[in-house]
Order: C-alpha cells, then structure tokens, then sequence
C-alpha cells in the first residue's frame, strides 16, 4: 500500500501499520511527539491499523487537533484519581474544549484543597507511565461491563448507542474509561497541567437531571506554555465583569433578592442609561423604526397562540398556574406577540411595510441557578428588541439592514472585533421541538446563509440553537475565560404570522401572510455592560463613563472655584464631580486613576486667576493648561462624536 505524507512523499508498505508504527518508520522523534493521525483528512487514534493506499498527516503536540488530544488523555488521568480518592463519586462525561478539559462527577463539591490533592494523585499516575490500550465490546457486553463497574451514566451512554454498535474502551493499566478517543499512547511525559476550578454541572446539561461537580482544567505540551495560559487566567480574573464591576461599584446582588437579579448602583444605571438613549435615538431617528411599550405579563392564552406554552414553559415564570379561581398568567420572556397586536390594531397596505417595531423591552427567563453568572446570564434583563413585519420581496434587504445596524453599533462600541457570526439552525433529530417542517427549515436557513454570503460576513454553522418558530444569525463573543455568549441576534421567522391571524392587503386587494424579522441591535443591555467591562478592564471611553471628569482643587481655597469649573462643565451635559476632600493632590490624582476616570482638572491659585484647567487624562497623562472653554469644546466633541481615545501605555503616564 501507499502513505501519502502531508510533504507530498510516499511510504510504501506490503502490510497493513497502524499510524504510530508509520509514525516511528519515519522518525522516532516524531513518533515521540505524535497524538494523532490525519487518515484522508480524518482525525484517527495513533492505534488505527491503515491497510489501503491513504493520505496521512501525523498530529503532534504542538498542533491544535494534537492539544485536543493531550487535554482529553489528562482528562482522563483527572477521572482516574478522583476514583482513587473518591471512590464512591460515579463518572460520567470528561471532554476536551477549547481552553482545555472538564470532567463531570456525581461527587460531593470539590474545594480548592481537594483539587490540589488531585493534582499530587495525577501526578503519581502520571509517573507510573501506564501504557494506554484500546479495545472493544459489542453494546450488550459493554452494557454489562459498565453495570459491574457500577458507573450509571456510563451505562446510560451506551444504552443510547445504537444496537448492535461496537463500543471503545480505553484502559490506562486498570482504570477503564468508555471513549471513542482518541487518546495518547501512555501516561508518562505529560509534564504541564493544571487543575483550575470545580462548579456545579447538571447532568446531559439537562435542570431536571441529577447535579454534577464539574472539574475544570488545562494542559500542554510545555511547562513555558502552562505558566503562560496561567498568567493569561490571572489576567482574565482582574478582567471578570463580577469581579471588576462590583469593586467599580457598578452593580451588586443580595442574596434575599435572588441569584440572577442584579442592582444597578447610581453608577452602572448610569451607564445603561447612555447605552439605552442612544439605541433609542439611533432606532427612531436614523433607521425608521416606531417606539412601542406593552404590558411585562400576559395570559396564558396569548403564549399558546404564539406557541411559547408548547415550546418555551420551562423557561417561563408562570403566576396562578394552579389557582382555577384566577387567570394563569406569565410573566414575558418575549416582546414578538406583544408587537403582534399592535401590528394588527391597524390594517396595513403593502405600500406600509416594512413596519418596524421597537421596544426597550425587560424580559424575563426562568434560568437555571447552575447557568447563571454576574450579568452574563440573569433572570430579568431588558433588550434592544425590534420586530420587523415585511413582504417576503423586502426580507434580504432588512436582514442585510440588521447585520448593518449591529455592525454600526459594535464598531461605535468598540468591540466589532471581537465577534463572530453564526448560522443556528434548527435539529432535524428533534422535529417535535420546532414548528414547521423540514422544508420551511431547509428553506428558510438557506434565505440566512445567502443573505450572510452575499454580504461577505464569515460564519459558522450550529444545529439546536434556533428558535422553535425560525433560523437565526447569531452574532457571538467571548468572554475573558473564552466562554462563548450570544450577544445579538437577527431572526427569521416566516410561520408565526399565520397564528395570529396575521395579514397585510396586496397590490391585488387580497390579504397576504408577511414574513417577520426578530431582532436585537445590540441586544442585552446587562450582557453588553458585562462585556463592555472585559473589554476596556473598566476604562470605558469617555462618553460611557458614569464620571467623566474629576476636579481636583489643590487646597480648600480653590474649592469654590472648581465648583464653578464643575457648573459650567455640567451646563454642557458632562458627568463631573468635585473632589474637594483635604487630601494632597497627589493622593487624589492617584485615587481618580485607580477610579478609571478619563480626566482630572487640576485648580489652584493660576487657574483660578487665568479661568484655566491643568488637563490630566488616561490617554495622554499630563495634557497641560487649556482654557475652560477649550477643553468644554474638547470633551463635548469627544462625548458627541462617541470617539474612542487610545490609552497611553502604564510607563508613560
């Protein structure tokens, strides 16, 4: 047979080799790095036997598909020395993910000590240099193998296994592990690992399963690049919104309020406030949208005509459900049947459409306490939402309208360069969840994905994550520990209008069912304040700033005189406050650029005198004397024109 190599060349074999024995037939070096093979652009164990002509590329440590594997082995290392000092937790799913590994156990809570007594136990194992092997059992036996381990969820997995399917193991001198890999060839020379934080998990993802430990961890090929991924983590930590943003002051939680209902403090209100008047202004007075406000609950009866009581209960907090002398109502997790009402309190031509409908809209999720995080994911939250009621002849041109008002929005942000587009489609595996069938799905998702193509927006491409009623562009970020959130989405939903009955008259007289967009500008506001603050670290530009300026008199004899500085910059709708305590102006210089503020004005005697400011800022440190109405004109501008100054560097200021 034939081995063509990535290089182009060609080994030649007369029997059939498994890819590690490829491996060492071209270098023992090589072999000694290998995770993986590529067979005919396949990722494959280094145990898989190549019997026919191939093309093959051989998968190190240093290449990403190679890491994955690293990470997935140690996961398993993990598993096996929680059973050696847990011997009663039961395992159950332990994959490799981007930033490095998790494994779930039915277990009591891990604190930080359990999981470095885990690290030392790796360790040992790690050292035995045990040689991995693989093997596999027909469904029932490995049904049975599992059984005899006591290991339930295992036994699960595999019951949901097709019958008749071959089931693969992997055996690390004892410890067996259900896997499909692949996985390294042993357990020696991992070297650079790292136990990092426990949570709890559910199991299948699924509230109404049993409650997990998860444990999470990463691990590489070097110790340099351990500590590096380390450094970063620390980084990412003074980074957390949860952290950052209540040290900043700007939101907190009480525990007899509940988890996932944050208070906005004067300052973090603040902040929502700019973003929430500018979403407005933008939406009505550039983009031709109307402004609606509706009702936060509802009877259950409109939820069902919308479908949300079939598809969306779990997720709903539902009031009277069990009084039959009182109306079952819900509070809204959705703006969309809401609008749809509105919509239909009036007849409309097509010469009418596209009727835009804006709402700065509180909603409310039922969460899982297990999901919930800071701001990220919170129980009550309010959202740019709009619907888009049009003829199907207008849907590309208002997708494409969307994609460019989002694009606007996060370029002004400052953060369009940390996102990426998806395509989230529906399951064709779970039919029952959506409405529709699988024409109305291929169809509509092929409307998205051209619009997307034709605009040249990059994307991916997910199953599961539509909403039951249409495909969506979802545009997604990450936050400071590479978890995945969606910040934005545009939806397309071409089955909700005939439910409610919904219609406009024709160019021919008759009436017609028009196509809607669902769609956010820049979403959640509470989930925008949480990335904005990862990605500034709390130095916000300017005109986001709760405290835009702070005036620093120098002594008690200027205050009065920076309380007129402090006047006229308010006349001019900046943020401003008077430090006037009896501090040494060092100590307030350096208070105000612990609080992130983008200016300081600095006042004494000379000020006073000339009608001037001594001008600090974060961008420019020392910035010298100006007048008061040149830095009016300079920060008003700046405010105005949403400019985003470039921070000068720590060394510098």
């Amino acid at each position: 047979m034939k081995i063509t190599l990535k290089d182009g060349s060609v080994k030649e074999y007369s029997e059939a080799k498994s890819v590690i024995e490829i491996a060492k037939d071209i270098s023992e070096g090589l072999a000694r790095v290998a995770a993986a093979g590529e067979l005919n652009g396949e990722i494959v164990d280094l145990r898989t036997v190549v019997s026919e002509d191939a093309n093959l590329n051989i998968i190190t440590l240093s290449d990403p598909e190679g890491l994955r594997v690293l990470r997935h082995t140690v996961s398993h290392i993990l598993a096996e020395a929680v059973k050696r000092l847990f011997p009663n937790a039961k395992v159950t799913i332990g994959p490799a993910i981007d930033e490095g590994f998790y494994y779930d156990f039915d277990a009591e809570p891990f604190s930080r000590e359990d999981l470095d007594k885990l690290e030392a136990e790796m360790k040992k194992i790690i050292k035995e240099g045990k040689e991995i092997t693989r093997f596999t059992l027909p469904r029932e036996e490995a049904i049975k193998f599992m059984q005899e381990r006591n290991e339930p969820y295992k036994v699960e997995l595999i019951e949901d296994l097709p019958e008749g399917s071959e089931i693969s193991f992997y055996d690390q001198g004892g410890f067996v592990d259900l896997c499909a890999g692949p996985h390294l060839m042993s357990t020696k020379n991992i070297k650079a690992y790292k136990l990092t934080s426990s949570s709890m998990a559910y199991w299948r993802g699924d509230s109404n399963k049993a409650k997990l430990q998860r444990i999470y961890g990463s691990a590489f090929a070097k110790k340099e690049e351990l500590e590096a991924y380390l450094q970063r983590l620390e980084e990412a930590k003074m980074r957390d919104h949860n952290k950052l943003g209540r040290e900043m002051g700007l939101f907190t939680t009480v525990d007899v309020i509940g988890q996932g209902l944050p208070l906005f403090t004067p300052k973090g209100t603040k902040m929502i406030m700019k973003l929430q008047r500018w979403m407005e202004d933008l939406e009505d007075k550039e983009w031709g949208y109307v402004r609606t406000r509706t009702p936060l609950m509802a009877k259950s009866d409109l939820y069902k005509i919308s479908g949300h009581w079939d598809h969306y209960m779990d997720g709903m907090f539902i009031l009277n459900k069990d009084d039959e002398d009182k109306e079952t109502m819900a509070l809204r997790p959705m703006t969309c049947p809401f609008q749809y009402y509105i919509y239909m309190n009036e007849q409309h031509s097509y010469r009418d459409l596209p009727y835009r409908m804006a709402e700065t809209s509180t909603l409310f999720r039922n969460e899982d306490s297990g999901e919930m995080h800071g701001l990220t994911r919170v129980r009550q939250f309010t959202i740019t939402e709009a619907h888009i009621i049009l003829r199907p002849d207008q849907a590309e041109e208002e997708l494409t309208r969307c994609t460019e008002l989002c694009n606007y929005v996060m370029k002004t942000l400052g953060i369009d360069g940390d996102v990426t587009y998806r395509l989230s489609k529906w399951d064709p595996k779970n039919k029952e969840k959506y409405l529709g069938d699988e024409e109305y799905w291929n169809s509509t998702q092929q409307y998205l994905r051209s619009v997307m193509q034709k605009n040249n927006i990059p994307f991916t491409e997910e199953d599961g994550e539509a909403a039951f009623y249409g495909p969506k562009i979802d545009i997604q970020a990450k936050n400071v520990y590479g978890k995945e959130d969606t910040m934005v989405t545009i939806q397309l939903d071409c089955a909700s209008a005939e439910n409610f009955g919904m219609y406009y008259i024709d160019e021919n007289g008759d009436k017609a069912l028009p196509w809607i967009i669902h769609r956010t500008s820049m979403g959640c506001y509470e989930r925008t304040l949480a990335w904005l603050i990862e990605h500034y670290a709390g130095k916000f530009p300017t005109w986001l700033c709760p405290e835009q300026v702070r005036v620093l008199p120098i002594s008690d004899k200027y205050i009065d005189y920076a309380e007129r500085v402090a006047a006229e910059l308010k006349k001019n709708d900046v943020d401003v406050t008077v430090d006037s305590r009896s501090e040494k102006i060092g100590y307030k210089i350096r208070q105000a650029r612990m609080d992130r503020l983008p200016y300081m004005l600095v006042v004494g005697q000379q000020e006073e005198a000339d009608g001037t400011v001594s001008v600090r800022s974060r961008f420019a440190g020392d910035e010298g004397v100006k007048s008061l109405d040149a830095f009016i004109e300079q920060i008003t501008k700046e405010i105005r024109t949403k400019e985003i100054r470039q921070e000068m560097p720590a060394e510098e200021k």
